[in-house]
């Protein structure tokens, strides 16, 4: 039985670390360590939850199913879980996971050199999806050129990033926002939700499932083994990055006390502590940062709607580029602005699937509790979005003020309240069929 050498193991690790560490993983942690002050740790304890180990536990809950996310799904229905499966491509892959790697890394890495404006940002994107669109167009190769040429140089970016934070703090931790006074679990919880990691490893289990096939690994013990290997592997990696960066924030009170985003402590304390130099480390680091990730979501966007659509894998990693690059050039701000409420919707059914996924085994019918529990989660999700457009004023008193809404959280209450009653009703009809039996 053909088995995946040490070098190979590392280089699978190197690769999904690789793939979810994109701007916003490197952006979100330093706003957070600012606003949070000496609350810092406590913030970026909820933070790790959401954004490492619900990312983890969506790797091996995959792997255990092949890596296909319309497996993971199946107890919804095969519509259902088809219409999940497409919303979270769609929303990780061309709509606004994709586009906003390269605006992230042009508005942060080369704007301050070449000024923002829109003819820079296009000819940026052209040449950025260009390399995503190439890259992608051989996925056989991808733990090769991710996993041992491009997850390293990211690596040692960061490496050298979190080291300085430790070493060369830029002055001593600031006082906390009133927000992060009152609640500093919570919002490093919901910001963990920003990185959108959850939703991106549902899209990336197949990526890395496929990259171990490539090497000749059929066995799905192995597959599944290996898979598990690699998520923790990236998990270790994501909590190194992230306490770093949570420690680089926290410091930089003195440097960047009016940001207003993690982009801007981020450029104070690298031009604080590299000099001149910094504008071009931080360009170099964020760009490979959401190049590779672009690399990942765009192969996996392509497996997937391949086998939807009557058009091949790399027809389909042309189109995508092409569509990815025309949505970057809308901005930044809009892409946010846009997206904020359908992740706000999408991911609480999302977490519900992935956190069921582990028990499906120890009731009668799995459908029965899965999809009435997921299907909460996904109407209290639709509130809190809700709450996130322009038209939140219009919202009844008594939908907005539900328990946790104002942690956006209104889901999880209801959620729970309804897994225990799918939980009870599945024991009794098990124990009526048990008894007929009898």
């Amino acid at each position: 039985m053909k088995v995946l050498k040490g070098q190979d193991i590392l280089a699978l690790g190197f690769m999904t670390f690789a793939l979810f560490v994109g701007a916003g993983n490197i952006i979100f942690p330093p706003i957070v360590g600012l606003q949070s002050g000496p609350d810092v740790w406590l913030a970026a304890i909820g933070f790790l939850i959401t954004a490492v180990g619900l990312p983890v536990l969506t790797v091996v809950a995959l792997a255990k199913v092949g890596g296909s996310i319309d497996a993971l799904s199946s107890p919804l229905g095969r519509a259902a879980g088809m219409l999940l499966a497409v919303v979270c491509y769609l929303a990780v892959g061309p709509l606004f996971a994709t586009p906003r790697t390269a605006t992230v890394s042009f508005t942060v890495g080369l704007a301050p050199l070449t000024g923002d404006g829109p003819m820079p940002l296009l000819v940026y994107s052209v040449v950025y999806f260009a390399v995503v669109a190439l890259v992608s167009l051989y996925p056989g190769r991808l733990l090769d050129t991710v996993g041992r040429f491009l997850a390293p140089l990211k690596i040692l970016a960061l490496a050298a990033l979190g080291v300085a934070a430790f070493l060369s703090p830029a002055g001593p931790v600031g006082d906390a926002t009133a927000e992060y006074q009152a609640a500093p679990f919570s919002l490093g919880f919901i910001n963990g939700y920003l990185t959108m990691d959850t939703l991106g490893a549902l899209v990336f289990g197949i990526v890395i499932v496929n990259a171990i096939r490539s090497r000749g690994i059929e066995s799905p013990r192995l597959v599944t083994r290996y898979a598990v290997i690699a998520g923790l592997i990236a998990g270790v990696g994501l909590v190194l990055v992230y306490v770093s960066l949570f420690r680089l924030g926290a410091g930089s009170h003195v440097i960047a006390s009016g940001a207003g985003n993690g982009a801007q402590v981020l450029h104070a304390y690298v031009q604080h502590t590299f000099g001149d130099t910094g504008s071009v480390f931080l360009a170099v680091l964020i760009s490979l940062a959401c190049l590779v990730t672009a690399v990942g979501l765009t192969c996996a966007c392509a497996e997937y709607f391949s086998g939807l659509l009557p058009w091949s894998y790399r027809t389909l990693v042309l189109i995508l580029a092409a569509f990815s690059l025309l949505v970057s050039n809308l901005g930044l701000t809009k892409l946010i602005a846009v997206s904020i409420p359908i992740l706000t919707a999408i991911y609480p059914p999302c977490i519900v699937l992935v956190a069921l996924s582990f028990a499906q085994s120890l009731w009668r019918s799995p459908k029965a509790v899965v999809a009435p529990v997921t299907l909460v989660a996904l109407l209290f999700g639709c509130i809190d979005a809700f709450k996130a457009t322009p038209w939140a004023q219009h919202l009844p008193a008594a939908l907005a003020d539900l328990p946790l809404s104002q942690q956006n959280l209104a889901w999880l209450i209801p959620s729970v309240v309804a897994l225990g009653i799918a939980v009870f009703c599945d024991r009794l009809m098990a124990g009526q069929e048990a008894r007929s039996r009898g």
